[in-house]
């Protein structure tokens, strides 16, 4: 942007300037007529009015220049500010001009920047819609299978409930628990026992049917397995809140277990028969355990009355303990026969040792054969070897010697 400078007249200076030239002309005509005052006494009045009429002259020459100089200024402003005005117009309109252009080329510039980057975002975002897409179609394909494995586990639990339902029923009668036990505890002596070594349902001789009878072998004889299923009072004392109730209900509870072990010892453990011995199955772990940490009296009890408690988990160890007994009067049986195969392969070792020994005293004598006719054959080798040197040295002996 071009700034004009326009130089303007100063008035002060112009005024001081008149000022300056009066004062001197002042000055000189005092001098002046101080000088003559004494030959122009009689002039002083009209020097007097003279330069009072001079005076009235130069202020009114004064006042008209200082009016015509106003105006002259006032012209000049005005045409300087004319100038001016019109010098800003043409700047301001080149400048718009060079503003117009710049904006145009900077706005260009930032269109097709922002064209890029819109691109580079279009981009981005059909890249992160693309892959946010694939993320939640396979985020939706798992929620389908986790949704399909949630329908067929409600389904099975829904099973399972009609089960669990159909179980409580059976359970609610004595029968069909006392059958519920029996079952559980064939289903295990299946599982663990040769066929031959058990029986169930086995009749005693005193006309007394047992759920399972054990035959393990001397010392330990026959083992009875009766299974007791005492769930009715367990039940009502985990449902109980009355605590007098709950103290009746356990002692019933007591009474039902100590009922289940005398009949067991009664009934089941015969001399000569059975062994010293008898198992009481009880098929809940809960009711198991609760008789080991609420009743420890009833597991004493049972010892005294030598009847051995045990559940599903514990009977588990005790068939293992059956097993491995039967396991090993197996063994015992069979070591005569063992011993007798032991002679027989004494015996068969013995032979292969006389046989081995005499393998080695023939391979002892092939050695020595070979070794021999190894000695035998370089023998022979040096005997040619010194027949060949003595049939050169008598073709030397033949050949002529030429004497010159």
């Amino acid at each position: 942007m071009k700034i004009i400078t326009i130089p303007l007249p100063s008035l002060s200076l112009i005024h001081v300037t008149i000022l300056s030239a009066c004062f001197l002309i002042l000055i000189l005509t005092l001098a002046f007529l101080y000088k003559n005052r004494q030959s122009k006494k009689a002039e002083t009045q009209s020097l007097n009015d003279k330069i009072h009429q001079f005076e009235q002259n130069i202020l009114k020459e004064l006042k008209d220049n200082q009016v015509l100089l106003i105006q002259k200024v006032y012209q000049g402003q005005i045409e300087n500010l004319n100038n001016l005005q019109t010098s800003l117009h043409g700047n301001m309109q080149e400048i718009r001009a060079q503003l117009g252009e710049h904006l145009k080329q900077h706005s260009e510039f930032l269109t097709q920047e922002l064209r890029q980057n819109l691109f580079q975002i279009n981009q981005q975002v059909q890249q992160r819609l693309g892959e946010g897409l694939e993320k939640n179609a396979a985020t939706f394909h798992d929620v389908i299978k986790r949704l399909t494995i949630i329908d067929e586990a409600q389904k099975k639990i829904t099973d399972l409930s009609s089960n669990v339902i159909s179980l409580q029923e059976i359970l609610s009668d004595k029968r069909s628990r006392g059958a519920f036990g029996e079952v559980q505890l064939s289903s295990l002596i299946n599982n663990m026992i040769p066929p031959n070594h058990y029986s169930l349902q086995h009749t005693l001789s005193n006309g007394k049917r047992a759920d399972c009878m054990l035959f393990l072998p001397h010392p330990t004889g026959n083992i009875v397995i009766d299974a007791k299923f005492p769930l009715e009072t367990y039940q009502q004392i985990s449902i109980c809140q009355n605590d007098l109730e709950k103290n009746r209900l356990a002692q019933q509870f007591r009474l039902d277990i100590k009922k289940h072990i005398k009949d067991i010892a009664e009934k089941y453990i015969i001399p000569q028969e059975t062994a010293d011995s008898a198992v009481m199955f009880i098929p809940s772990e809960a009711i198991f355990a609760e008789i080991h940490a609420v009743y420890p009296e009833l597991v004493q009890f049972s010892h005294e009355c030598r009847v051995w408690l045990v559940s599903p988990t514990t009977l588990m160890a005790v068939l293992t303990t059956a097993r491995a007994v039967l396991k090993d009067d197996a063994t015992r049986k069979q070591v005569h026969i063992i011993q007798e195969h032991l002679k027989l392969l004494s015996q068969d070792f013995k032979r292969f040792d006389k046989r081995m020994q005499s393998l080695t005293r023939h391979i002892q004598q092939a050695n020595e054969d070979v070794s021999d006719v190894n000695t035998s054959a370089r023998k022979i080798t040096s005997r040619f070897d010194k027949i060949e040197h003595l049939e050169i040295e008598e073709a030397a002996l033949e050949t002529p010697v030429e004497i010159s």
